[in-house]
Formats: structure tokens, sequence, C-alpha cells
């Protein structure tokens, strides 16, 4: 049996994953009753319901006659051993129970082994070598330069951080980048922006917010709706306070002036920034200067908050970064494909949409409507940048996938993009995925006015600090108890997000978000440190537990609650590779706080102080095991698990 619990079959990985194992064990109890090969007998195994540990769905396998009948057969044949302790019959249902003292053995063991004693040296319990030999391209966050850190930056950058944690941790070559939205008309007004309203010494001291609200004053200046109100209120202010003897005519030609003197104001504003952006494209050394300049600055402030984040990237790279060649070669190639046609006037439900004069690609075949490709001035866009972006990434990095991470609202341009690249043969244009999102609904600081991530962290800190300080005995051990709140706030922070499914909007919830009790970041961080001090406590009574761990009499663990805990760290192997398949965090963070809620309801059954010293060693060791799987699961998300709070 010892064999067959480990043989090597597509899928299964015993030597990572103790329920792999067990599969296998069922599995052969199927294969002689079935007539079938472990192999198919392997796949049918599910995780089990209702206090099974394992179970098989017999109408599965397609046998022809009765499952029933197949299901009793397999029933009356089956033989405990050192793996499989019962069969249960369920019509065509079979439950398969395992014997209690290998479940705990093989688990702690593996958990052990896998986090203390791997050939790279790193913590590797429920990594997986599934994507081995692979390469993925990660791209995500992606603020844009001059604009405040926002929520939906935010989300990608939870989300993507965690896309990458699991893609690493099931084998695969993870190459994450950061592709700042660093181009396009937008920075040209920044740049005509900054010479009205600009500081050197602002821009300096704090760039992201400096040019934020420069970027927010020209828009102003440039929102053209908004300069013809102006001037018909300025208008009808003068014909209040001025005479009323003037006639009909000359009135509208004066409000007339007044408006086209606004608008042309107004446009200019536009223009200058379209001119300014035109010379960036065209490679003119003072605009490429000033556009760097506020890119490095942006950059700096960027990279002090993915540090706080506890997250990082390989490259940062932007749309800046699309050579002006590629973007040629993608126009060449579209043109010469017949893909691309001059665009029209449209009619978008009661809108027209003015195209005329640019270049446009149909893809109405498949409902994906005609974006534009290039603008009436020659000019890149958006989708031309991200296309030639692709190829080149491909070039150079030959990825086996490449995922986008980005807010719903963005499913369209995705599609276009993927559809374009299709279209062009690219074959590897299959393996470009869009990992998408909901939104954050009402994320404004505890007085509800709208603030940057920045201040919502901060708020998070501070708030978890005064709580902190209640419990004045526990706050004196906490080496760095500003360090520690901000860690607290953080966890917060990224598990309201992470806990529902990513597609679904959140409403932000500060009281809720920052509570100690119910499923909160702050309660797991509690959870994990609480964890800790009980190894610090026993080994402050001399209680340590042996460097070989096969020393320690597990058969002892014979409570309910240790093997409900036994059974909930063994399945996290496959709460990875479930992750991995639906690219949702909210299954890891549900399974920490089962996890969580679980040791807490054994902290009174399991006592370790004061017990005979064997019972309390292997206790203690399911408590570390415990620990060792919650912290490995945080930093999954991202988050770095405290030992004191």
């Amino acid at each position: 049996m010892a064999s067959t619990a480990t043989a090597s079959i597509p899928g299964a990985e015993p030597e990572t994953c103790a329920f792999d194992a067990f599969r296998l064990a069922v599995a052969s109890k199927l294969t002689g009753p079935l007539n079938i090969p472990l192999e198919k007998a392997y796949e049918g195994v599910d995780i089990g319901k209702k206090g099974a540990d394992f179970s098989v769905a017999i109408p599965r396998f397609r046998l022809g006659g009765k499952p029933d009948d197949w299901a009793k057969k397999v029933v009356d044949e089956f033989k405990p051993d050192q793996w499989v302790e019962s069969a249960t019959l369920d019509t065509a249902f079979i439950s398969f129970t395992v014997k209690t003292e290998k479940l705990v053995r093989k688990v702690l063991t593996q958990i052990h082994d896998r986090t203390y004693s791997t050939p790279s040296g790193n913590a590797e319990y429920g990594c997986n070598k599934s994507g081995n030999g692979k390469k993925v391209i990660m791209e995500y966050s992606s603020p844009n330069i001059a604009k405040e850190f926002h929520a939906g930056h935010l989300r990608s950058t939870i989300l993507g951080a965690f896309l990458a944690n699991i893609h690493r941790a099931t084998g695969w070559d993870v190459m994450t980048i950061n592709y700042l939205g660093d181009w396009g008309t937008q920075f040209g007004l920044v740049a005509v922006g900054f010479e009205r309203y600009g500081s050197e010494e602002a821009l300096k001291t704090d760039a992201v917010h400096h040019l934020y609200d420069v970027y927010v004053k020209i828009n102003k200046d440039a929102d053209t709706e908004k300069a013809v109100n102006d001037a018909l209120r300025e208008f009808l202010k003068r014909m209040k306070d001025g005479t009323r003897a003037a006639t009909v005519i000359p009135k509208w030609k004066r409000l007339r002036d007044l408006v086209l003197e606004r608008y042309n104001e107004s446009y200019a504003v536009y223009d200058a920034a379209r001119q300014f952006f035109k010379r960036m494209e065209d490679g003119d050394e003072a605009a490429v200067a000033q556009w760097k300049r506020f890119r490095d600055f942006s950059l700096e402030r960027y990279k002090q908050s993915y540090d706080r984040l506890n997250i990082d990237f390989d490259i940062y790279g932007g749309e800046s970064t699309v050579s002006q060649k590629a973007m040629q070669n993608v126009m060449q190639k579209m043109n010469e494909m017949g893909m691309v046609e001059e665009g029209k006037k449209e009619k978008v439900g009661k809108r027209v949409i003015n195209k005329e004069g640019t270049l446009v690609i149909n893809l109405e075949k498949w409902k994906l409507g005609k974006p534009v490709v290039e603008k009436s001035d020659g000019t890149s866009l958006y989708i031309t940048r991200d296309i030639a972006g692709a190829i080149e990434r491909y070039e150079k990095y030959h990825f086996d996938k490449m995922i986008y991470v980005a807010g719903a609202p963005q499913d369209m341009h995705f599609a276009q993009f993927f559809k374009a690249l299709d279209l062009m043969n690219f074959p590897w244009a299959k393996t470009l995925e869009h990992a998408n999102f909901g939104t954050i609904l009402g994320m404004s600081s505890r007085k509800g006015t709208a603030v940057s991530l920045d201040h919502i962290l901060n708020e998070a800190q501070d708030t978890m600090h005064e709580q902190m300080k209640k419990n004045e005995a526990k706050y004196a051990n906490v080496d760095d108890p500003e360090t520690t709140a901000d860690e607290i706030g953080l966890s917060a922070v990224k598990i309201q997000d992470m806990a529902g499914k990513r597609i679904n909007n959140y409403e932000f919830n500060w009281s809720r978000m920052l509570s100690f009790e119910g499923d909160t970041g702050p309660y797991l961080q509690y959870a994990h440190a609480r964890l800790c001090s009980v190894q610090r406590k026993t080994a402050q009574a001399g209680l340590i537990l042996p460097s070989d761990v096969s020393k320690i009499n597990t058969d002892l663990l014979i409570e309910p609650g240790a093997r409900t805990i036994v059974y909930l760290l063994g399945s996290y192997p496959d709460v990875v590779r479930t992750a991995l398949k639906t690219y949702e965090p909210s299954g890891v963070v549900t399974y920490l706080f089962r996890l969580s809620h679980a040791v807490s309801a054994a902290w009174e059954t399991l006592v370790v102080m004061g017990q005979e010293e064997e019972l309390a060693k292997a206790r203690l060791w399911l408590f570390v095991c415990a620990r060792d799987v919650l912290g490995a699961g945080l930093r999954l998300l991202s988050l770095r698990p405290l030992e004191k709070m």
C-alpha cells in the first residue's frame, strides 16, 4: 500500500501534498472493484463533505449499469489498511475516512520538512512544481504619472502581487512589470500645467501630490464646457449690472464674442498639450527631459508606497518604453493585412462620436466595435502602444502566458487588444489574460473625504496604534509599536480587499475592517501572534521541541479539535492549487479564517502548559505547524506575519 500511496501519476504530488498520498490510497480501493486504472480512479477522488475525509461519486466514471451497484461493490470489497480506515455507502456515493494516526504524522512531518529542510532553504509547504519550466509576465498596479495612487491601483497592486506569489509558489518563472501611465496627451497637460502652476520645491518634496494638483488646475483651465458656462454667467452679470438700453443684436453679439473668447482660451490648453506630446513623440530633447524629471520624481515616491505595501517589481516600464519603430511596425502590418480603415462619424446609443481623420480597426464582427489605433495628428493611442508592447515583450522574453491585472471597466479594451493580436496571426495572443476586478465603493477618510492611498494607510495605522495602547502590558512588549500598527493597518486594508470574489464591488468599511473580532486582517495577525507566543512561553518554561521531530509522539493527538486542525493544515496545498486555477485570493483568505477559528476553538481542549511532557510536545508541535501554515498563507497574500502585537 505504501507504494500505491506514493505512485507517480499525472497531477499527483504526494511529496509536496500529503493529501495526494491519501487520494492515491483511496483510488487504489476503486481499481479492482471498478476495473479501472489508478489514474482514472485518482481523478474521481474529491475532498469529503459532511465529516468525511474524501468522497467518490461513482456516476462520474460512466461505467454502465447502475452506479449504486458499483458503489456497493466497492464498499463490499473494501479492506482497511494503514492509510484508509473505512468506506461508507450513500446510494452512488462513497465516503472514505483515513487513519487519524497516519494523517497526523504525515501532514505534520511534511509541514516541518517543507518549512525547515528544503534544498532551497526557503519555506515551501503548499508549493508545487506544476509550473516548472514555464514563464509568466505579470503586469499590475500601473499608476499614472502625476496622479494620486487611488483605489483602482490599490486593487490591481494587491491582486497582482497575490497572483505573482501564487505563480511562484507553483513553480512558474515570474517576471513582474509595473507599466506606468507615463505617456500620452494627458502628460502634455501636466507639462503645460507645470508651466503655469508648478513649483520646483514642491516637486522635489512630493512629486506625485504636486503634479496631481497641477493636473487638476490645468484640467479646469482646459474644460471647454465650463468655459462656456462661465462666459454665460459673466455675460448675464454684465447685463444685470449694465445698461438695458442696448438693442438685442449687440447683446447676442457680445455674448457670442465672450463665449468664443473663453472657449478659445480653454481649447488652447488642449492644443498646447497636444503640441507638447507631439514634441515628446518626435524626440524633442527639452520635452523629453521635462517628462523624464516628472517620471523619475514620481517613481521615487511610488516606490516608497510599494515598500510599505510589501510589494516590489522586477521592471518599472511604461507606455513610454514602447519604441516608435515598434508602433510603426504594428501600423504597417495591420495596413498590409487590410485591418485598418479610415474613421467616420459613428452613432453609439444617443451619442455621435466623430472619428474622422483617425485610423480604426473594425472588430464589429466580434462585437468589439471600431477602436481608434491612430489619431488624426498621427500620434499613438493606448491600444496601439499595448499591441506593440506585447509584441516586444514576446520577442524578448518568449513567455508562456502574460497576465494584465486591471479593473473590469477595461474589459472591452483588453478584448479589443487581444483580438487585434489574434488577427495579426500571433499564436501567443491566446496566452494573454486579463485578470479583472470590481470597484471599491466609498473609499474615503473616516471623516468621509476622498483621499489618496497614503492617507488611508496612515489613518489605519493611527487607529491601530490607539487600539494597541489600550492594553498597556502587551504594548510594552512590542518592539516597534508604530511599525506593528502599520502592519496591522495594512492587513486590515488588504484582507478587506481580498475577502470577496475579485469581480465583485465592495463597500470600504472602516469599523468592520479595523476590528480585531470577526473575519478581518487584524484578527488573522492576532491569531498568528498568539501562536508565536505559545512557543515563546513554553520555551521560557523549558519545553523545547526536539530537532528530530520523528521522536514526537503524534499518536497522543486524539482530540477531535486536533484532527480538525491537522485536516485543515493538510488541505493547504489544495488551496494553493485552486487559487492558481481561479486567480481568486478570497479562497486563501477564507481558508486562513477557517484555520484561525479552528485553532482558537482548540485552546481550551489542547492545553500545552502544565501537561505531561510528551503530550505537551505533541500539542506544541501541532500549534507550531499551524503557525507556519498561517504565516505561509499571510505571505502568499503579501502580508508580513507579526510575532507580537
